[in-house]
C-alpha cells in the first residue's frame, strides 16, 4: 500500500510539473519577478481569451522593469546588429514594453507554433481559440468545417522547426506586432472517409514555410500574445 501511495504521488507531481511548462509558452524568468498575477502560473500572466481552459497561452516573461534604457535595448542589440531597421523597431516594442526580449520570444512563438500546428490537424477549436485572434480564429474554423464536410482527417506529425527569425516588428499605437518567419518539417496527410490519401505524403518529411505575425497590448497587464495573421511563402 505504501508503494502504491508513492507512485501515485510521483506520477501526480510530474502531471503538475508538466501542465505548468504548457501554461507558458513564451519566455522564462530571469530577473526578480513581481508577485506572479496568475494564481495557477508560475509567470505574471492571465488567460487572455478569458476561457475556462488556459493552458494554451502565449506569455512573455515578466521581468524587472527599472533596467536603464541602455540595459533594456541591449536585448535588441543581442538580436539583430543595432542601427539597422529591425533592431530599430524592436527597440520601439522594449520601449512600450520593457519586458520584451526578442530571443525569449522566439523561443516560445516556436512552442507555439507548434501548438497551432497540431491543433489544426486535430480540429481542436477551444485551444485554437486561446491562441488566435478572433479573424484567423474564424478562417481556420472555416477550413476545418469544410474538412469535416468532406468526411476527410488530418494525420500530422510534427518533425521539428529548422528555423525561426523574427523580421518585421512595429508599434500601431499601443498593440505591438512582432513577425516572424518559420521553417518547419511535417509529416503530414490528408484522408477521406475510406482512408485513401487526397493530400501529403505519409511517408516522407515535407517543409512548411510560415510568415505569421503575433500581437498584444503593451497597456494590459495581461502578458499574452496572440496570432493574428498568417501567410505561407510555399
Amino acid at each position: 500500500m505504501g508503494s502504491f501511495d508513492f507512485v501515485t504521488v510521483f506520477f501526480f507531481v510530474a502531471a503538475v510539473i508538466i501542465f505548468l511548462q504548457l501554461r507558458n509558452v513564451l519566455g522564462r524568468r530571469t530577473g526578480n519577478e513581481r508577485q506572479p498575477f496568475d494564481p495557477y502560473s508560475a509567470r505574471d500572466g492571465e488567460n487572455l481569451a478569458g476561457d475556462d481552459d488556459d493552458s494554451k497561452v502565449i506569455t512573455l516573461p515578466r521581468r524587472d522593469g527599472d533596467r536603464s534604457a541602455d540595459d533594456r535595448f541591449a536585448a535588441a542589440d543581442a538580436y539583430c546588429d543595432a542601427g539597422t531597421d529591425l533592431n530599430t523597431a524592436l527597440r520601439s516594442v522594449i520601449s512600450a514594453d520593457p519586458e520584451f526580449d526578442p530571443r525569449e520570444f522566439v523561443a516560445g512563438a516556436k512552442t507555439a507554433y507548434e501548438m497551432i500546428v497540431d491543433a489544426y490537424a486535430e480540429g481542436d477549436k477551444k485551444a485554437l481559440k486561446q491562441l488566435l485572434s478572433k479573424e484567423v480564429y474564424e478562417g481556420f474554423v472555416s477550413a476545418i468545417k469544410d474538412r469535416d464536410s468532406r468526411s476527410e482527417t488530418i494525420k500530422s506529425s510534427f518533425v521539428g522547426i529548422g528555423k525561426a527569425d523574427i523580421v518585421q516588428a512595429e508599434m500601431k499605437g499601443s498593440e505591438a506586432n512582432v513577425t516572424m518567419r518559420i521553417s518547419s518539417q511535417l509529416i503530414t496527410a490528408t484522408y477521406d472517409k475510406d482512408g485513401n490519401v487526397v493530400d501529403g505524403d505519409p511517408d516522407s518529411v515535407g517543409e512548411v514555410n510560415d510568415v505569421w505575425t503575433f500581437a498584444r497590448d503593451t497597456r494590459s497587464r495581461d502578458p499574452n500574445w496572440k496570432l493574428i495573421a498568417t501567410e505561407s511563402e510555399d
